[in-house]
């Protein structure tokens, strides 16, 4: 033990350019929306009075939304009013409304609509939008949200969460109205819930985070951890909705044998089983040709009757793997995120790793 510490120095080090070419990685694939402010040349205010004239219906609306109620002092220096958003508006007025001299938001490109809606809104969660996966994919604030509404939608939303996500969103509409789901469509979660919409520097690790916001019992730390536990909630689960029951990927026992396909319970043939299928088994001529011995060979565990020096007895016998298939593995190993009790099999009985069972 001592000699591994003195060692532990030296490894790190070994490390250190795997960690700098990790890094670089991560800096390479980082990508960013450059996003470019509008402009009317030539043109100077006329202030919202002179937009009322013609749009009669737009002013009335924005007079009661959020953007319309806003004060002086709310506007770090922007101009107040239609032309905080469609720019100087003189030529277009003295020009008998001449589009061409007016910016919509809605007719230019992403970067430059996007512009003019970050320019104020830079503070929240609003300040990673030119790195999230809308502001990537070309998705305008105006598709989402309705700048001449009354103001009475939550954050002037064209529909209600999770309705408008649902509108692009249709494999998780689908995954929504699974069996096993969150309640979204009975109303007592929201996407925005788990997602923000305006981006965000997203790791594994805050999503993992984010589960544990709700489901903390399953935060540990555990004497006994479950690795994918501890690493991402969505090896297992996938949030949006499943067949399956608990939101889990696949059913038990599949989902399990994704990682333990080899796993005891349904290769192995115990010493209480005396029938001749036994030795056919053993052979690799039962199932089709399934060479049991590979399993075993895997692991240098090649008698079938004990593993570490153990007798282990299977009382199912050649029918282990139907029961295996049958069966849910939860059954027995009922709490897989972790435990602070050891499992009933002890370390001395020659498993070094018993205790790990999370049985209880």
């Amino acid at each position: 033990m001592y000699h591994n510490k003195l060692n532990r120095p030296k490894r790190l080090f070994k490390l250190l350019p795997l960690l700098i070419l990790l890094a670089a990685c991560a800096t390479g694939v980082m990508q960013e929306k450059t996003l470019t402010m509008p402009s009317i040349e030539g043109a100077s205010y006329v202030g919202s009075e002179a937009c009322a004239d013609c749009h009669e219906d737009v002013s009335g609306a924005f007079a009661s939304n959020v953007h319309g109620r806003l004060a002086d002092f709310e506007l770090n220096g922007w101009q107040k009013g239609c032309e905080s958003c469609h720019g100087k508006a003189s030529l277009h007025v003295n020009g008998d409304g001449d589009t061409a001299k007016i910016l919509n938001p809605a007719k230019l490109d992403s970067a430059e609509a996007e512009a003019i809606c970050v320019g104020c809104h830079t503070s929240g969660n609003l300040m990673d939008w030119t790195f999230g996966e809308h502001a990537l994919a070309n998705v305008t604030c105006t598709d989402c949200h309705d700048m001449h509404g009354e103001g009475t939608a939550k954050a002037n939303l064209k529909k209600s969460d999770p309705e408008l996500c649902f509108g692009c969103h249709q494999e998780q509409l689908a995954k929504a109205n699974f069996p096993s789901h969150h309640p979204i469509k009975e109303g007592k979660m929201n996407c925005s819930d788990c997602h923000n919409p305006h981006g965000e520097l997203q790791t594994e690790e805050l999503a993992k985070d984010l589960c544990l916001d709700c489901h903390s019992r399953y935060q540990g730390p555990f004497v006994f951890e479950h690795a994918p536990v501890q690493e991402d909630c969505n090896i297992c689960h996938d949030p949006h909705g499943t067949v399956a029951n608990n939101l889990l990927q696949q059913n038990e026992p599949f989902l399990c044998m994704q990682c333990h396909e080899g796993h005891f319970h349904m290769t192995r043939i115990g010493s209480t089983d005396t029938t001749p299928q036994n030795d056919i088994m053993l052979d690799g001529e039962a199932l089709g040709g399934f060479d049991i011995d590979s399993v075993y060979d895997a692991t240098n565990k090649l008698d079938p009757d004990t593993t570490n020096g153990v007798e282990f007895t299977n009382p199912n016998g050649t029918q282990g793997f139907h029961k295996a298939f049958g069966t849910k593995c939860t059954v027995c190993h009922q709490v897989v995120h972790g435990s602070d009790y050891p499992s009933q099999a002890a370390p001395e009985t020659g498993w070094p790793d018993a205790g790990k069972g999370l049985t209880r």
